[in-house]
């Protein structure tokens, strides 16, 4: 299983002016490839760098592999969506791969500038310490907030998977971001409040336009996804514990599309299109692989709905958003309990 791991590089200030210096470089190449792919409509990168190998090399400065990388880059972009000609920023990513990288140790690491190869320290921590010595493939050089960061490949062993004896079912809402058919429930309350409190504040701020606003608002940026993915990271980690402890596999809904299949009213809007349900998805996806607990999706349609006892399906089951009762055999509990159990079942 391949994982991405993200590793600080502490550089010296003429180190950091060269690895800048060659992002900007990188990039701006990009943007000329991605004049001719969209001219010549093809995201083929034999056929690209048989046009622009050259081109690049003379004008950007770049070496003979980060121009093939940087061929590679807008290829894989373009055949996304050929209706469109992609566009690169000056400090988006930088591909590195073995030829203009290498790890001198597990402290250091060599990449290649404009300037030269450049060996610069890293810092990381246990988790990274632990796997960083199954480094794979490519790397990619990233800048944000001043700070450049290598996203390196690792190979991670997957253990086998346990033959469950049981099913844990999850049933994922945005009031309650997910409830286990044991009963625990990982309340959306706290999301909330917190997103509420940093959009009011976003929304003075920019209101009031001073520079010391902006100085705060800059602040702010990324704040509220920094939190979701913690608390979704969270979640998921005891999902998935709690399934391996109890040799369970982990049942879930197949939500996909489903922002498009409903409709709310206008004030849950933005309630329903900040619900990270997907990310929440693949924290658990990737995690269970790593526990070797099985995860199965099953289809959502009617687990709101349907007694767990009688079976019986009527929206008059579900009398509110919280509760449940049943009006054939009378049996009731927590809404979101009851779709969790029928998930499970």
């Amino acid at each position: 299983m391949m994982q991405t791991l993200k590793v600080k590089l502490e550089a010296t200030p003429e180190q950091y002016q060269a690895l800048l210096k060659t992002m900007h470089q990188f990039n701006a190449a990009c943007n000329f490839v991605a004049e001719k792919a969209f001219e010549l409509h093809t995201a083929n990168k034999i056929e690209l760098q048989r046009v622009v190998y050259h081109q690049i090399r003379e004008q950007f400065g770049i070496s003979a592999q980060m121009a093939v990388r940087a061929i590679s880059k807008v290829a894989e972009a373009y055949k996304r969506d050929k209706s469109i000609k992609p566009e690169f920023d000056q400090d988006g990513a930088v591909i590195y791969d073995q030829r203009i990288m290498s790890w001198k140790g597990l402290d250091r690491v060599s990449l290649l500038t404009l300037q030269g190869r450049q060996t610069i320290p890293v810092r990381f921590g246990d988790y990274q310490k632990a796997r960083l010595d199954r480094v794979r493939g490519q790397a990619d050089l990233i800048l944000r907030k001043g700070v450049f960061y290598l996203c390196v490949v690792v190979d991670v062993p997957v253990p086998q998977k346990i033959q469950p004896t049981n099913a844990l079912g999850v049933d994922l809402g945005i009031k309650n971001i997910a409830v286990d058919s044991t009963g625990e429930e990982f309340s959306g309350e706290k999301i909330e409040t917190i997103r509420t409190k940093i959009d009011n504040l976003k929304a003075d701020l920019q209101s009031c336009g001073t520079k010391s606003a902006k100085r705060h608002l800059k602040k702010l940026s990324g704040r509220m996804a920094r939190f979701t993915r913690d608390t979704n990271h969270c979640i998921s980690k005891k999902l998935v514990a709690k399934a391996k402890d109890t040799s369970s596999l982990i049942a879930l809904e197949d939500l996909k599309g489903i922002r498009e299949r409903s409709t709310v009213k206008k004030a849950q809007r933005r309630k329903q299109h900040n619900w990270s349900f997907y990310q929440l998805r693949q924290f658990i996806d990737y995690k269970a692989a790593l526990a070797g607990v099985p995860v199965v999706l099953i289809d959502p349609a009617y687990t709101s709905q349907e007694c767990p006892i009688c079976h019986h399906v009527a929206r008059s089951n579900r009398p509110t958003r919280d509760e449940f009762r049943c009006v054939c055999c009378g049996f009731s509990g927590p809404a979101d309990n009851v779709a969790a159990l029928n998930i499970r079942a």
